[in-house]
């Protein structure tokens, strides 16, 4: 997309050198990414076959509408040992959500509670050495000006090193929109003031001077703005989860990672069989800009040591599901006893992630492959009883994906 304030040049960036541009007169400084530097924690990651990462659970629920008893809690003691888990089993990122609702959230297990991303991460910068910390931000909501975002970004990474990385969303639920006072933003328009936003900071990290631009689209300006210190390894890693042809774009032209989901919703086979044409599509839409952009997902694990233990726990999760929780999602109250489709989505809403996968652990293993093989670059992993279901994980699985060669 192109403003009247953003004229992009005949050239072509590369995957170090991102794209030039002139901003109101002032020449655009190339936002190096931090893949572009050999001995970046970014760099240490990306020469892992397969990148592992941890999403986080600092919601109530985790990510399963279900209410069988488990470990998994919101809390941000629960959440660090997690990460330092993580951390010793050589996982290379950890993600966390962002969540804005109200009073009640959506009902049961998602009874609302959570921590705040930025926050929580930011503290676990000073409780961990080398896995990489990933904050998921509204970058469009209320409080946040490019100033204050490249500022707090840019001491974070120098604090970690350059293990912080940020998850830009735009949001789309309405009433997340409502809460900071102004209607939901059309879809399309909402990335148009994203480019804006992310094209201002990635200046205020690189710029070597004060830098001034006025936006033609967002109501924020800066005027001889300038951020110290500037990022270890040229900026921090910039993610976006999208599926859309506004995202993607995006996407493509900003983020080092995108988080995509399956295109054929969350069963393993079907998800294995439509990624191959998403996962092209994606890296397809980031050449076009002369750039390289890797593509994770987010399987939900459900591991036991033979796959009748495994089949057992899922039934057992979804015998357990939590209509309160579902038919906010679905507003649907009846779907828990619905027809077949409906039971299903209810299934797999009690399960959660964007697939599920759900076996012993040579048969985690293989999912695992097949999807590297589909066109995934990493897996951020989600489980239902975090704590003993990583550490099974880390204990059977992992040796696994080490022999298959995904791991070193």
């Amino acid at each position: 997309m192109t403003h009247s304030t953003l004229t992009s040049q005949s050239t072509a960036p590369s995957a170090a050198s991102e794209a030039t541009h002139t901003i109101a007169n002032t020449p655009f400084v190339p936002a190096r990414s931090p893949a572009s530097f050999a001995d970046s924690p970014v760099s240490r990651a990306l020469e892992q076959p397969l990148l592992l990462g941890l999403f986080l659970p600092i919601q109530a629920g985790g990510w399963s509408a279900s209410t069988l008893p488990r470990t998994t809690d919101w809390r941000f003691d629960y959440n660090l040992a997690l990460v330092e888990k993580a951390e010793a089993l050589g996982f290379d990122l950890v993600f966390a959500l962002s969540q804005w609702l109200p009073k009640g959230g959506y009902g049961g297990v998602f009874n609302g509670e959570a921590l705040d991303s930025f926050m929580s991460l930011a503290a676990m910068t000073a409780r961990t050495q080398r896995i990489i910390l990933v904050a998921t931000s509204h970058v469009l909501y209320g409080p946040w000006h490019p100033l204050h975002f490249a500022k707090f970004s840019a001491t974070l990474d120098h604090i970690s090193q350059g293990r912080w990385g940020i998850n830009v969303v735009t949001g789309h639920r309405a009433i997340e929109h409502e809460m900071f006072g102004w209607h939901r933003i059309e879809h399309d328009h909402r990335y148009e003031l994203a480019d804006e936003f992310l094209q201002a900071v990635k200046q205020l990290w690189a710029q070597p001077d004060n830098f001034s631009f006025a936006p033609e689209l967002s109501s924020w300006k800066l005027d001889k703005a300038f951020v110290t210190p500037k990022p270890t390894y040229g900026r921090p890693l910039l993610v976006n989860a999208t599926g859309s042809d506004a995202g993607i774009d995006f996407a493509a032209r900003h983020s080092d990672i995108v988080f995509i989901t399956s295109p054929a919703g969350s069963e393993v086979e079907a998800a294995i069989a439509a990624l191959p044409a998403h996962t092209a599509r994606v890296k397809a839409a980031a050449r076009k800009y002369g750039r390289e952009i890797r593509t994770l997902l987010n399987p939900m694990v459900i591991c036991r040591e033979t796959e009748a233990e495994a089949l057992a726990y899922r039934d057992a999760i979804v015998a357990h599901g939590d209509e309160g929780s579902f038919h906010r999602f679905d507003s649907d109250a009846h779907a828990w006893r619905g027809n077949a489709e409906q039971r299903n989505q209810a299934a797999s809403r009690a399960v959660g992630g964007n697939i599920s996968m759900t076996g012993s652990p040579q048969q985690i293993a293989d999912y695992i492959v097949r999807l590297h093989q589909a066109g995934v670059d990493g897996v951020q992993l989600s489980f239902f009883d975090f704590q003993p279901d990583l550490a099974f994980f880390g204990e059977r699985v992992l040796p696994l994906l080490r022999e298959a060669g995904l791991r070193y």
